[in-house]
């Protein structure tokens, strides 16, 4: 490396190393008060400047430098390579790593999306779709967004072509084991353990399109909000647990044969949260073959002390899964001695698919709105018969499945989708 490299490398460290130490001490705020302040997510961070943004993304350990329209960069020469070398250094010099940044410039003209896994419903509660111009599939969950691909308003892409990619100011993904290119950008609320840790990253999105004041009223800035509902439902969900707690088993069998109580915290903590106590917090066994009889029987156990049922069996026919299906899975052929079934509880997440596909909405409604799948599982723990569910159908009962089609989108595409806020009192 050249002298004059080196120097340019150097003096672009020390730049950058200042920034991000004047940014920690808050000596730069928002230069028109529109801020959005983390308060529950683990996995990103957002600090501002007069003219620029970061985001810190610790899922993939990059930072997103985004610039305002019409302003200079403030950090000239400043680049993903360079970032590189700043890595490395910083790793000798303090055995900490800075994240490798992408510089965007904000707010979007335009954006691309990977769709797989991918909760675009965030776009709807921030009133971004009309800036959507491309989606990797049409495996998708949300009928707008399938309305205005039909509409010949967003085109197909492919992710495996960069040249395709590059022709939107940004691409946002939820997979981090691909090759990114400078304009991605990393979308991963699903890392987070916890409902409310997930629907904050409405927030990481609303910085992109320079919609901080809505995320915000979205997610906690008014009294009404997606956090507010939730810890209403969970104050009332806890009321009714005085004299008693339903046992819950999450479960799943998989493709070998074998069932397991489920592990995921969010699923966890989504039964304590709407009154419940999960069944693996009181068994040690975590997996059980039906090929082998003692697995068995210790799995019919186990179920004839469970009060509700919830099957996450991931399966080609949702519409056709039904009690016989789970009956036959544990290797029953009558009712047993499960109460779940004589109370007819037993539920899966599946209700609401696109069109008789096996593209779920639980992977991205349930995640933008996560308010909606406590009051689901309050009504299951302690059943009404006066609500709705909106992810979960009661396969006890024969429910069936919502097929999701671009003709249910009534909506106007231009203003931002409302959450669905539940009726509570605390």
């Amino acid at each position: 490396m050249s002298s004059s490299s080196s120097s340019t490398s150097t003096s672009a460290t020390w730049k950058f190393q200042l920034l991000v130490l004047l940014l920690s001490w808050g000596w730069f705020s928002g230069g028109n008060g529109d801020i959005s302040k983390v308060e529950d997510a683990q996995n990103f961070h957002v600090y501002y400047g007069q003219t620029f943004k970061v985001i810190k993304n610790s899922i993939d350990g990059r930072s997103y430098l985004l610039i305002q329209l019409g302003f200079h960069n403030p950090m000239p020469g400043f680049s993903s390579r360079l970032m590189g070398q700043t890595t490395q250094e910083w790793q000798k010099e303090q055995s900490i790593a800075p994240p490798e940044s992408n510089l965007l410039s904000v707010p979007l003209s335009n954006y691309s999306v990977d769709t797989d896994f991918f909760p675009v419903s965030f776009f709807e509660l921030l009133g971004l779709l009309e800036s959507m111009k491309g989606i990797t599939s049409t495996s998708l969950a949300s009928e707008c967004v399938m309305k205005l691909y039909e509409g010949g308003e967003i085109d197909i892409i492919n992710k495996t072509e960069p040249q395709q990619l590059s022709l939107y100011a940004a691409h946002f993904t939820s997979q981090t084991d691909q090759p990114q290119a400078c304009n991605f950008a990393i979308f991963a609320p699903l890392g987070e353990d916890y409902p409310l840790q997930r629907a904050e990253w409405i927030k990481f999105l609303g910085v992109f399109a320079n919609v901080e004041t809505r995320a915000n009223q979205v997610y906690s800035a008014v009294r009404i909000t997606v956090k507010s509902n939730y810890l209403c439902l969970n104050k009332s969900a806890a009321s009714k647990t005085q004299s008693f707690k339903p046992i819950v088993a999450w479960m799943e069998l998989d493709t070998q044969g074998i069932w397991s109580f489920n592990q995921e915290t969010f699923k966890l903590k989504y039964v304590e949260d709407a009154g419940g106590e999960n069944v693996d917090n009181s068994i040690n066994k975590k997996t059980f073959n039906i090929s082998i009889p003692d697995d068995l029987d210790d799995l019919h156990a186990i179920l004839c002390t469970v009060d509700v049922v919830i099957d996450g069996t991931n399966t080609s026919d949702p519409i056709n899964y039904n009690q016989s299906t789970f009956l036959k899975n544990i290797d029953v052929h009558d009712n047993f001695c499960f109460a779940f079934i004589t109370n007819q509880s037993l539920w899966r997440y599946d209700k609401r698919i696109q069109n008789n596909s096996i593209t779920l909405d639980w992977y991205d409604g349930a995640v933008a709105q996560p308010q909606l799948v406590l009051a689901d599982l309050i009504e299951a723990l302690f059943p009404t018969g006066n609500y709705t569910t909106t992810f979960f159908r009661n396969i006890a009962k024969g429910e069936g499945v919502v097929n999701i089609g671009a003709s249910m989108c009534d909506r106007n595409i231009s203003i931002a989708m409302e959450p669905t806020i539940i009726p509570c009192q605390e």
